[in-house]
């Protein structure tokens, strides 16, 4: 395990930290993790990769967001869980030429570009990340990515990409997040009955496949659906308890799971890991790309938050 850099942590909190409410600590791996503690909520950010690993609304009894306990913590690596930053590609290299998948900015150290307390308790942290030589060989454009972390008692994450350069490019992405789930078996993803989408899994050989009803997993469950609405709804049916995803900038919703046989195959997955958790993606993906021109700027939102328990139906009565 490398050793945390404690000057950078001093200089980090010294510039940015807010008594009370947001620090810099050593992470596992000795990677700079962000602490934020406001009367809404708790959460983890990696400043490695510019990732949200948790999010903890006050009176919750878990997170809502899902993180492998044998996540890999390591300069190069992806972090398996919370919300990664696939950019400037989601999935395969689009080119085929050997890139990494999910693009570069979940594999790079970001910088901290400001943090605040807002007025209604909620607290912002702004992370960057910005072309250098190392960028440029895998990607040849000059950018600037921004992502604006809201902890309020709702999570908000909006990515914001500036074209810094002199001529246009195009752009895949998507907020990947791993929402937790008690049993994914009993879990249902609500908002997509009539939407078309490209069916990945393990033998689809890429179907376009229209939804019927709710999302629900008995397998691999692998779908870019386009045309999605703004609002989603993930059904935690074991707990009773329903999140809400609301997105802006976006047209397209990946939808996730990757069911035993392949998480068996993934290092950093535990045994039976894949039942505890459902990813469901904001995102610009398949044929939504983002072209941008020199000075453009694009907005990619995600808002998640729980919505109340609701007791429709009558209390039993114990009168006889």
């Amino acid at each position: 395990m490398d050793a945390p850099d404690t000057a950078l942590l001093d200089t980090l909190n010294t510039r940015h930290g807010l008594t009370g409410q947001l620090r810099f600590v050593a992470g596992p791996g000795g990677l700079p993790f962000v602490q934020i503690h406001n009367g809404h909520a708790a959460a983890q950010v990696s400043v490695y990769g510019g990732q949200v690993l948790r999010f903890r609304p006050r009176g919750a009894v878990s997170d809502l967001l899902f993180v492998s306990e044998q996540a890999t913590y390591q300069a190069g690596k992806a972090i398996r869980g919370g919300v990664p930053v696939c950019w400037p590609w989601f999935g395969p290299d689009p080119q085929a030429l050997g890139r990494p998948n999910h693009g570069l900015a979940r594999t790079r150290p970001w910088s901290v570009a400001s943090a605040a307390a807002l007025p209604d308790g909620a607290t912002r942290l702004t992370l960057v990340l910005t072309d250098t030589p190392d960028t440029r060989a895998i990607w040849p454009h000059a950018f600037e990515l921004r992502l604006e972390i809201t902890v309020g008692a709702a999570l908000r994450l909006a990515l914001i990409t500036r074209n810094t350069g002199d001529r246009p490019f195009t752009l895949t992405q998507a907020l990947h997040t791993y929402f937790a789930v008690n049993d994914v078996a009993q879990t249902t993803v609500n908002g997509l009955d009539g939407c078309h989408y490209l069916d990945k899994a393990a033998g689809a050989h890429g179907a376009i496949t229209q939804q019927r009803g709710a999302v629900r997993f008995a397998g691999e469950v692998d779908r870019i659906y386009t045309g999605a609405p703004a609002e989603l709804d993930i059904v935690d049916g074991a707990s009773g308890h329903t999140l809400r995803i609301s997105a802006e900038g976006s047209r397209t919703a990946v939808v996730w799971n990757p069911g035993a046989a392949l998480a068996a195959g993934l290092a950093d997955l535990a045994d039976g890991d894949h039942r505890r958790f459902v990813c469901v993606e904001t995102a610009n993906a398949a044929d939504e790309v983002v072209t941008l021109p020199p000075d453009g700027e694009h907005r990619l939102v995600a808002e998640m938050f729980t919505l109340p328990t609701r007791f429709d139906a009558p209390l039993p009565s114990h009168g006889t």
